[in-house]
């Protein structure tokens, strides 16, 4: 059965759960496969339209380039399907023009030995008596295994029957989803087969259930490190946050930006039930057409939610909207959880930890590595500190929202690691382009330098594309100049309170300060290149 999810305009696929995924409580859902990925999630009965019957209204109400593609890939699937129908048609007509041929023959083959073997027979009758009794004796043996008989046997009619195992292929049809089909949707046919479709090109594969759960059924892997810390993180690799079940508990999230904005979009898009505020209360329109609920301030969506996220731009920011007027301190109460997902310092998110618990909140620091795009995709790296047991109840959004997710022990180490992480990058980012501008007042192409880097120990997705954007002085944000710069700052403090130099981190920092200063600071992190022109 095919639909389109009303909120996200998916086309989507019902299939059978594994049979030990339990159902969510208190939703009428059904479990579906989304075309063009690998992702699984329980969606409400409400949030679904029938491909064929709403397709044509959803097109016209969609343009979204993610949405036209999810439909070629349903109309090729349905085609290919139905060309295997007519192939399988064809051939189960060739098959039977062959056993009709095979059988002719059979009995042609047959006739002509027999007159063969009475002419044979009318011969010998002149020999001795001695003879006819041979030839009698001979003739029986021959009649008990006749020619035909034999043909019979080795007949393809058994080889062309299909084998028993197919018929493990149908999805039941259940009395639930009977019941969905009576009115708009009672003239909708049930496919025979169970297939889905995967998306590197939205390239089509089919296979049995058996292999379409196999993923489903995995468990989530927790590895020690000898550091104390552990990871969770899908445990197959072709479907990163696929397989989802999602947490019945209510999710708030605060802030909207380039981060939060594709968090809560895989959020909502793997069945979670998320309320949103945003500083800018029109950013969170889109979220509120995708399903999501509308919080008027922090504090009423800490109030009305068990598990809260936020993610702002720093340290100033995350304090304020803990502990200023409607924040979210005044929404907390025992029992309730915050998850702050800002990168900031340790001191910061320790006292914001210290603050929540001791109103009797749970507190994690779960701080996110990672662009904008990586968050569209759900491939974000979360590293996680605080309250383990809230870790773990946060398994189904991490899962949502990242590849992996780390969890680092006692609140602040999370934080400091993240510095760390963003230090690494942002010294890099500002080394590439200063390898860039060498090349260009040297006389070397740049684009050459980029491709021997492509060639070497040093090629990355990360190297290309940053490079890449200053090759065509594509500045767009996928991760500000301003928050990196920000976090090497951040990082060189750490350095100092530990007395640890960091004078590749602190020259770094002085190129981004430049930078700033020519206008740069709501560009992308590449746009470091122009305080080298300039």
């Amino acid at each position: 059965m095919y639909f389109i999810l009303t909120f996200t305009f998916n086309c989507l696929q019902i299939v059978n759960p594994p049979k030990d995924l339990k159902k969510p409580r208190g939703k009428k859902c059904f479990f579906v496969k989304f075309f063009g990925t690998e992702d699984h999630a329980w969606i409400k009965v409400e949030q679904l339209k029938p491909y064929h019957l709403h397709k044509e209204e959803m097109i016209k109400i969609n343009k979204g380039k993610r949405f036209q593609q999810a439909v070629d890939a349903v109309e090729e699937f349905l085609r290919k399907t139905k060309g295997k129908d007519q192939a399988s048609s064809h051939n189960s007509s060739e098959e039977k023009n062959r056993r009709n041929s095979s059988e002719e023959r059979g009995k042609q083959s047959a006739g002509e030995e027999k007159r063969k073997a009475s002419l044979s027979e009318g011969k010998l009758k002149k020999g001795t008596g001695e003879g006819k009794k041979r030839v009698s004796s001979v003739s029986s043996e021959r009649g008990s295994k006749s020619p035909l008989k034999r043909t019979q046997d080795q007949s393809p009619r058994k080889r062309g029957r299909p084998p028993k195992d197919e018929k493990d292929l149908t999805i039941p049809e259940s009395s639930t989803v009977k019941r969905v089909m009576t009115g708009t949707v009672a003239g909708f046919k049930w496919p025979p087969s169970v297939s889905e479709v995967r998306n590197p090109g939205l390239a089509l594969q089919h296979s049995s259930p058996a292999v379409c759960y196999q993923a489903i059924t995995k468990k989530l892997k927790v590895c020690e490190e000898e550091t104390g810390s552990t990871s969770i993180q899908a445990a197959d690799s072709t479907a990163v946050n696929g397989s989802i079940t999602p947490t019945d508990k209510k999710i708030g999230f605060l802030g909207l930006g380039l981060m939060g904005s594709g968090i809560v979009s895989n959020l909502l898009k793997m069945g979670h039930t998320v309320t949103v505020w945003n500083r800018t209360a029109e950013k969170c329109d889109l979220f509120i057409q995708e399903g999501a609920r509308l919080g008027r301030t922090p504090a009423e969506v800490v109030s009305t939610c068990d598990i809260t996220f936020a993610c702002v731009s720093d340290p100033k920011a995350a304090k304020d909207l803990v502990l200023g007027p409607s924040g979210v301190l005044q929404g907390i109460r025992p029992g309730k959880c915050y998850v702050d997902m800002s990168t900031v310092d340790a001191d910061t998110v320790t006292e914001l930890a210290q603050v929540i618990v001791s109103r009797g909140g749970r507190f994690l620091e779960a701080p996110v590595s990672g662009n904008q795009q990586l968050s569209n995709d759900g491939m974000l790296v979360i590293l996680a500190a605080g309250d383990r047991g809230l870790y773990e109840d946060c398994s189904s959004c991490f899962q949502a929202m990242g590849k992996t997710s780390f969890f680092l022990g006692e609140v602040g180490n999370a934080a400091k690691m993240m510095l760390i992480v963003n230090m690494v990058q942002g010294s890099f980012m500002a080394t590439i382009a200063e390898g860039l501008t060498l090349a260009q007042v040297t006389g070397q192409s740049q684009q050459t330098l980029l491709d021997i880097l492509n060639q070497g120990q040093l090629a990355s997705i990360f190297l290309d594309q940053k490079c890449q954007n200053i090759l065509q002085g594509n500045f767009k944000p996928d991760f500000y100049l301003k928050y990196i710069q920000k976090d090497l700052r951040l990082a060189i403090a750490l350095g100092d309170s530990v007395n640890h130099p960091t004078p590749m981190a602190a020259a770094a920092n002085e190129v981004y300060k430049r930078a700033k200063a020519l206008d740069q600071s709501d560009n992308d992190m590449s746009a470091v290149y122009r305080a080298y022109i300039h």
